[in-house]
């Protein structure tokens, strides 16, 4: 089933870099207080790889998970029916419009332990799942002096309510390379005291969101509100 997504208008960003990761997010993100959390009626999450050269890791991933994926639609955790939707997605230069299929993620999960939320969609380009269905595609390989690949990814985020949307998108280069900042910067202001809450959670419901990325400019992060 073929469906066309069409992302509210952009409004202007600034230049997209392989060496920065860069996100812009609404002045208005809060931490996800229940006022937030009851605010949309729908998230959807559009990423974007130029490939994906997966680690041994990735792969045992999704030799161990296969038939056991669940979405979020009509407010729960659900087994997907039938072959996954495609559709198309409006994504920031230079990738522009690319068509995509519904993804199962963490996302739906993690998001839907703290947003009061119906539905949660995932969505990624087809570009990258041919190359991680390939099993002669090699595991991804350092190109600078950081130890980060030549991958580069966009994570687009809409939340819609009642028609009016609210965007947060991320870029910036290789999926594995930057999880360890942001695991890093979490876990400080776990130690320090600077987490909502204790317990279980999803990192949307301990930090406030752009100071959060905040921290991680320069080096890690370029961080702008629009």
């Amino acid at each position: 089933m073929s469906t066309r997504s069409q992302p509210p208008s952009r409004a202007p960003r600034g230049p997209h870099t392989r060496k920065s990761y860069q996100a812009s997010v609404s002045p208005r993100s809060t931490p996800n207080t229940s006022q937030a959390a009851a605010a949309s009626n729908s998230i959807t999450v559009a990423i974007a790889l130029d490939s994906w050269h997966p680690t041994d890791g990735t792969r045992k991933t999704v030799r161990r998970n296969a038939g056991r994926h669940l979405v979020f639609t009509g407010n729960r955790l659900v087994r997907p029916e039938g072959p996954p939707q495609t559709s198309t997605w409006d994504f920031p230069p230079p990738l522009g419009t690319r068509k995509v299929t519904a993804l199962s993620t963490a996302d739906q999960v993690t998001i839907s332990r703290h947003l009061r939320v119906p539905e949660i969609h995932v969505r990624i380009n087809e570009e990258p799942l041919l190359d991680l269905g390939d099993p002669a595609t090699p595991p991804p390989t350092a190109v600078d002096a950081d130890g980060r690949s030549a991958q580069t990814f966009v994570v687009d985020v809409v939340a819609t309510r009642a028609g009016a949307h609210r965007r947060a998108t991320a870029s910036g280069r290789d999926i594995y390379a930057v999880t360890a900042p942001l695991v890093v910067e979490a876990a400080v202001r776990i130690l320090d005291g600077r987490s909502a809450r204790t317990g279980v959670a999803a990192a949307g419901e301990l930090f406030d969101a752009p100071d959060f990325l905040r921290a991680l400019a320069p080096t890690h992060l370029t961080y702008t509100g629009t």
